[in-house]
């Protein structure tokens, strides 16, 4: 690639367009989330000014349940002293950084992050226009590489601070690139392994490498007189064996601790998470999910080897509670089990740092099953952040697959429902366990129908939460007990699935005029209706937790990253992080018993 190729979706046209999209999603999520105020103009027309007043932002929207914005980007318009002027993603931030509470510290950062975004979203609108049913009918990684929005709430969403261009092009999900995983020799002295308890480590890495590789990995450290049984196969992100290890970790590696092996056989995909991967040389083996220190949407994504010691345990104990439960059977659903876990532990690093700092996260690997061993004739993949994407048309993938199932949307969410929300649902009020159910952390199984079969959740053991203070858990679980208020603990329901990803479904589906928020809304409290007539000994609990009260807690996600876009979360105590904002009418509260 020359230097000007990689610049090559950076035109002043495809510039613009990125922009107007990203104050499009900025102006309508601010106003979700009460940072901005817009002003009735009448007919669906609203104004926002700057912290000064003499800039003005005119649009008009559409307004959903849940206090939702759709923005028509065609119509926003920036003036000033009576002239229109164009528009400018960093100088927007600018102008109403007081109203967003951008501080002096946060506020550079930020832009990087919008910069870097937008770069993305101009790379996307580059690439060879893709219908929305084209890629319904596209393969797993065709549709996660092919997705171009990202977070539905989050603005500055594809932050990905510390990629270089060149890197972008290498390792960003969209662009699709096969990327070989660098492979390191770890001192056992450092590095521990831990899995499931059907898997071993000599075990794993035989299936994971071919003994070809295996031979050629132990020349390496023989022919430096090592002894291979001294160590373990650890595999990494080569950005951060490039940027990061090599560096940051020179004297473990001038000291032999570490070893670089060189490239493994298999070519892998980046996932939408960016730091992990899809083996497409051999999709049955696992995914891989490596340390990454790269800045991305409020987190440096790293993997701590201290959470990767108890990961595997953590899975085999859910995996043995969605055995056993009938609900939960009867619905298919399943997880993705992260079955094994190795972590470097840099002594020096440690002995600097407290157990959240990002040095104790920059060497760990996991590996997570596949899905496609699961998948039985005639079924296929999509992961559920897919179903709000929307082409260059204006089409979305649900509606795509709603027409090739050949029923009516309202049918078609029944399905879909029973498979995704159920489970939730019933995790919740059985166990007191909420997962973190964004449409990256779902994979759906669809027919080849178009209709959804069954969910599978992935992500298990850093996204779950177990919030009964009583509940009896093995010791190497008890690391997900989290102490949530009671008034809380149904926001894992309120804010996760109605407010950060129904909201956006339905207005999309009612945008492109397949139902009314009415019939979607009936779907999901039909969902909810049949599961609790199912389990009616849950009565008190549905009761404590009403799915149907009048309203909940919005709960604002992007002013969590406004506020502090290095860690958004303390994860030690994330209940305690959240930013509630006032109150947000539940949809559900129609459809009441």
């Amino acid at each position: 690639m020359t230097l000007t190729d990689a610049v090559a979706h950076l035109t002043p046209g495809l510039w613009e367009r990125a922009v107007r999209l990203l104050i499009r999603k900025a102006l309508a999520e601010f106003a979700h989330e009460r940072l901005l105020s817009p002003e009735p103009l009448g007919e669906d027309a609203y104004r926002v000014a700057s912290d000064d007043g003499a800039t003005e932002y005119r649009f008009t929207a559409r307004r959903f349940a849940l206090d939702h914005w759709q923005i028509d980007p065609g119509s926003l318009t920036r003036h000033r002293d009576g002239a229109e002027l164009p528009l400018d993603a960093l100088e927007f931030f600018i102008e109403l950084r007081a109203a967003l509470g951008l501080s002096e510290r946060i506020l550079p950062v930020y832009l990087e992050e919008i910069s870097s975004t937008l770069s993305g979203t101009a790379y996307k609108l580059a690439k060879k226009p893709v219908t929305a049913a084209e890629l319904a009918r596209s393969g797993f990684q065709a549709i996660e590489t092919g997705m171009t929005e990202g977070h539905p709430c989050f603005v500055a969403n594809n932050g990905r601070l510390g990629f270089g261009v060149h890197e972008y092009h290498a390792y960003a999900p969209e662009a699709a690139s096969p990327i070989r995983l660098i492979w390191l020799a770890a001192s056992r002295e450092n590095a521990v392994f831990t899995s499931g308890a059907d898997l071993g480590y000599e075990s794993l890495i035989a299936g994971e490498l071919s003994e070809q590789t295996r031979t050629r990995f132990a020349g390496r450290l023989t022919a430096l007189g090592l002894d291979p049984a001294d160590y373990l196969l650890l595999p990494v992100h080569p950005w951060q064996w490039w940027n990061k290890l090599s560096v940051t970790f020179a004297a473990e590696v001038a000291q032999q601790r570490l070893v670089c092996l060189g490239e493994g056989d298999d070519e892998y995909l980046a996932q939408q998470s960016i730091r992990t991967f899809f083996n497409t040389s051999a999709p049955r083996k696992h995914y891989v999910k490596t340390a990454m220190s790269v800045l991305n949407m409020g987190f440096m994504r790293g993997l701590s080897a201290a959470y990767m010691e108890a990961t595997p345990a953590i899975n085999d104990w859910l995996a043995r509670i969605v055995e056993q439960d009938e609900v939960l059977r009867s619905v298919r659903f399943s997880i993705i089990r992260e079955r094994a876990a190795i972590g470097y532990r840099h002594r020096q690093y440690e002995a600097a740092t407290d157990r959240y700092s990002p040095y104790r996260k920059m060497l760990a690997a996991l590996w997570r099953e596949s899905p496609v061993d699961s998948l039985e004739p005639g079924e296929r993949l999509a992961t559920m952040a897919s179903l709000v994407h929307a082409d260059h048309e204006g089409r979305s993938f649900a509606g795509a697959l709603i027409d090739e199932s050949g029923l009516t949307p309202a049918e078609w969410l029944r399905g879909y429902l029973r498979a995704s929300l159920t489970p939730l649902l019933h995790s919740f009020y059985a166990y007191d366990l909420a997962y973190m159910p964004h449409g990256e952390n779902v994979i759906l199984v669809l027919g080849e129908d178009g209709t959804v079969r069954r969910a599978i959740f992935k992500d298990i053991a850093e996204e779950i939460v177990v919030m009964d203070p009583d509940a009896v858990l093995p010791p190497a679980v008890e690391r997900i007990r989290a102490e949530v208020p009671e008034d809380m603990k149904l926001l894992s329901v309120f804010t996760d699935v109605f407010d950060c990803f129904f909201r956006f479904l339905a207005a999309q589906l009612v945008t492109e005029g397949r139902l009314d928020e009415e019939t979607f809304w009936g779907a999901v409290a039909e969902c909810v209706h049949a599961y609790q007539s199912s389990v009616p000994q849950l009565a008190e609990r549905f009761e404590r937790y009403d799915l149907f009260a009048e309203e909940f807690a919005l709960s604002a996600l992007n002013r969590l990253q406004l506020r502090d876009n290095q860690q958004m979360v303390d994860l030690a105590d994330p209940s305690a992080a959240l930013q509630l904002v006032g109150v947000l009418k539940n949809p559900l509260a129609g459809f009441a018993p």
